[in-house]
């Protein structure tokens, strides 16, 4: 795609599934990926094998809900690898339980990571992108943000402000050639979807309803996410902000 080249581009949560596959194909794209995940050694095994594939990557160990080291970790992205030209809010974490069901404890991690976490990483991030008059900007949501998702509500509560968020900044900072557009998975083959179908009483049953449920008639893959999630990043999509877009298999078509 066009214009990626060379770009500074950082993805949160980068070692995970959807996250590996958005920094390996960014790479595949000439640009220079800093891997932002709490699993160091999981960054720096990426990062090996990106540059085995003569990608340019660097790891760092980023904790998103602590303000004072996602500071740090984007002040050592610049030094590294120069400014930060666009970033990937793709670190999150659920648990699934009825509503009910759940503990404070549980809303705190949920709220951390899923919204503290990303206002942190805008925060820190877009005053490069405001000095430069140039950005990109693509957010991880979910379709329980979009249409609600049973045993995810305080998820779906965070990923739903996300969405208004994006939209609310894409009208901030339209003036400052800075582009938000967020990205909503459905079912997609991750150890997120893992953790959520061991703690059913049937796992595989679980399974096997999500996938009955999408028209195309399979789980998501991460390559699938990482490609619009570049699409986004691309000066192909230079004329595209405050949008979202369900990768989904077709489960939800809502407007």
């Amino acid at each position: 795609m066009k214009g990626l080249k060379d770009k500074v581009i950082i993805v949160t949560g980068g070692a995970g599934g959807i996250g590996s596959a958005t920094c390996k194909r960014l790479a595949e794209e000439g640009a220079k990926v800093a891997v932002f995940d709490m699993n160091l050694e999981a960054a720096k095994s990426l990062v090996a094998e990106i540059e085995a594939n003569n990608g340019q990557a660097i790891a760092i160990e980023c904790d998103i809900t602590d303000r004072q080291i996602v500071d740090s970790a984007v002040k050592s992205t610049q030094e590294q690898l120069g400014p930060i030209d666009a970033l990937v809010n793709n670190a999150g974490w659920d648990v699934f339980k009825p509503f009910l069901k759940t503990s404070a404890n549980e809303w705190e991690k949920l709220i951390q990571i899923n919204l503290i976490g990303m206002l942190n990483m805008h925060h820190a991030v877009l005053p490069v992108m405001v000095e430069r008059n140039h950005g990109r900007v693509v957010n991880i949501a979910s379709d329980a943000a979009r249409v609600g998702s049973s045993g995810e509500a305080v998820y779906a509560a965070c990923k739903g402000g996300l969405l208004s968020f994006s939209k609310t900044l894409a009208r901030e900072h339209s003036r400052n050639n800075i582009t938000f557009n967020v990205i909503c998975p459905g079912p997609t083959d991750t150890a997120l979807l893992a953790g959520v179908t061991e703690g059913a009483s049937n796992p595989e049953k679980l399974r096997e309803a999500f996938t009955r449920a999408i028209p195309l008639g399979r789980l998501g893959q991460p390559d699938d996410l990482a490609s619009a999630i570049t699409f986004f990043l691309s000066d192909d999509a230079g004329f595209v902000t405050g949008q979202v877009l369900s990768v989904s298999g077709g489960l939800t078509m809502n407007g």
